[in-house]
């Protein structure tokens, strides 16, 4: 980067280049939106496009109120983020990446974005990372200050991977399924009957998120007779009559 006014490389990127539109490399493929910035390479990919760039620096951008942003974790290892407006996606702090202007005719009391004028909460005068470069370049004339250096920057844990990827594109990312069993049996007392020596075993649900995946345990321990009873009763073909005298 020159001194001056000149923005880093991947910083322009991430402000010009287009999000969320289908990525032309795999147009027949399944979740083919762009939603990555290779800081590298200075332009957006799709999941599909990671195997090229696995050892690149890269960045997921999300979009929240029809906008793109960037989570505020990441984008702290790239740049001072202070004085910049955050909001909360999943748990998750996030920062708009461009302006976002709202006009206004009567201006009142408390804070105002410096560059559109959109109200603000104390004590943040910014209301997203274009609107802080702006200032920052029209006032100071120089961004390096701000900028950190990051030699390593890779996805959340919570990015998903879409399932229909093959195993080679799979190399080095987090898998996106899981299943675990347990081949402890069930404790089981003195005496019980046979049902309740039966083992059961532990298996994990893999449950879908719009933010990523997340595994939730279910485990059983013990089945009394009559759960079993009750178990038995409910299966079909099984007839139900009266005794005969």
């Amino acid at each position: 980067m020159i001194m001056g006014i000149q923005k880093p490389a991947w910083l322009e990127a991430l402000y010009t280049q287009k999000f969320f539109v289908s990525c032309s490399i795999h147009e027949t493929a399944k979740k083919n939106e762009k939603n990555i910035l290779c800081l590298d390479c200075c332009t957006s990919i799709c999941p599909h496009c990671l195997q090229f760039h696995r050892f690149h620096r890269l960045v997921q951008v999300r979009r929240y109120v029809y906008h793109d942003v960037v989570r505020l974790e990441d984008l702290e290892k790239l740049i001072d983020c202070s004085n910049v407006q955050a909001y909360t996606i999943n748990s998750a702090k996030v920062v708009f990446i461009k302006k976002r202007p709202q006009n206004r005719q009567f201006k009142g009391s408390g804070n105002y974005c410096t560059s559109c004028d959109r109200s603000l909460q104390e004590p943040y005068i910014h209301c997203s990372l274009g609107c802080k470069v702006d200032f920052l370049l029209k006032h100071n004339k120089d961004l390096s200050p701000y900028l950190r250096t990051c030699h390593s920057l890779q996805l959340s844990p919570d990015f998903l991977v879409p399932p229909d990827m093959g195993e080679d594109e799979m190399t080095n990312e987090t898998p996106h399924s899981t299943i675990v069993d347990c081949d402890e049996p069930m404790s089981s007392s003195s005496g019980s009957s046979g049902s309740e020596n039966m083992s059961m075993m532990c298996t994990e649900i893999v449950r879908k998120k719009r933010s990523g995946l997340y595994v939730c345990g279910r485990s059983a321990s013990k089945v009394s007779e009559e759960d079993m009873a009750t178990s038995m009763s409910r299966r079909k073909g099984i007839p139900h009559r009266s005794p005969m005298c």
